[in-house]
């Protein structure tokens, strides 16, 4: 029955916007909301195709019949179904983080509160599961919204486009990242990239699978300890199949990958040839006395997207 829902899902278009199907003529703050809301459900619900192609392209290298090729068997089943029945891919709908690109004299504030209204609508319509809780006293609003959530960050551009990115950051992959101080003597990592190595792998190793393996890494070496953590979230936009533009990094980059495939931590720990997806790597300035490097882990579940909109605020193109 299952391998039926695949097939017909495949007839399906590629993404399904809501947007273009609406009939009557929004405001300009209900087609933003809209918008929101659209780019919230395909994030939610459809892998971007750079995560799937690389997805699919690990499942081959397992050995067939074996714990891992199941496990990867049952992660692009659920790919499937989750875009076909339009519905979130993890329970864990995670951390709601947005990237909102604009240009020179955009107003925040109201495009801030339309981004809550949408996140309240998805969470409505159950694109998002009601996760977020108070830390002091454990209350739930069932909305999603509260002290710092969700997250929104604001970059002016050039030219006159807005466009949004938007990451659901699940709570099991949060809690394998890992933050270093170099030197680490335990690890014998010192000050260089051979010292960066040794503390990536050491993060993906203590993990074993944990955090929905196989993960991606977005990793950033330097700056001070809240800039780190959030430059390696960062690199977690770029797409899989991109080249870092820094030779050393890039070539870093392939060898993690390739290295930590060969540890056996497989997939969800299971064993196998699939440990880890990607490792995206940045650097920022440190003071002399200082040496971070900030590990953030995304499990397979890589729930990203993207959106530049039009001068009505409907979508206009999808960036993954």
């Amino acid at each position: 029955m299952a391998k039926k829902i695949i097939k017909k899902k495949a007839a399906l278009p590629k993404k399904t916007s809501k947007v273009k199907k609406t009939v009557k003529k929004l405001s300009l703050k209900d087609q933003t909301i809209e918008s929101l809301v659209e780019l919230i459900r395909v994030t939610s619900t459809v892998v971007p195709d750079d995560v799937f192609k690389t997805i699919a392209a690990a499942a081959k290298n397992e050995v067939k019949d074996t714990t891992a090729d199941y496990a990867m068997g049952i992660i692009k089943n659920n790919i499937d179904l989750a875009k076909f029945k339009s519905q979130p891919l993890c329970q864990d709908t995670g951390t709601v983080i947005f990237y909102i690109y604009h240009p020179p004299g955009f107003h925040q504030t109201p495009f801030k509160e339309m981004i809550k209204k949408a996140v309240t609508l998805a969470t409505k319509k159950g694109y998002l599961r009601q996760n977020s809780v108070n830390s002091l006293t454990g209350e739930n609003a069932g909305t999603n919204l509260g002290e710092g959530h969700p997250s929104i960050h604001f970059y002016e551009q050039k030219g006159q486009e807005v466009s949004v990115k938007l990451m659901l950051k699940g709570g099991g992959c949060e809690n394998v990242s890992a933050q270093y101080s170099l030197p680490d003597t335990g690890l014998s990592a010192g000050r260089d990239l051979e010292g960066v190595r040794k503390v990536i792998i050491d993060a993906v190793y203590k993990a074993q699978g944990k955090g929905c393996g196989p993960g991606a890494l977005g990793v950033c070496v330097g700056g001070d300890r809240a800039d780190s953590a959030y430059f390696a979230k960062k690199q977690l936009l770029r797409k899989l199949d991109d080249k870092n533009s820094n030779k050393d990094l890039d070539k870093l980059e392939k060898e993690i990958v390739e290295t930590c495939n060969k540890l056996g931590i497989g997939p969800m720990g299971f064993g196998g040839k699939t440990t880890l997806l990607s490792c995206k790597i940045t650097h920022a300035n440190r003071v002399p006395a200082s040496f971070f490097v900030s590990i953030s882990y995304m499990c397979w579940a890589f729930r990203r997207q993207g959106v530049v909109l039009n001068k009505n605020s409907a979508i206009k193109k999808w960036l993954y």
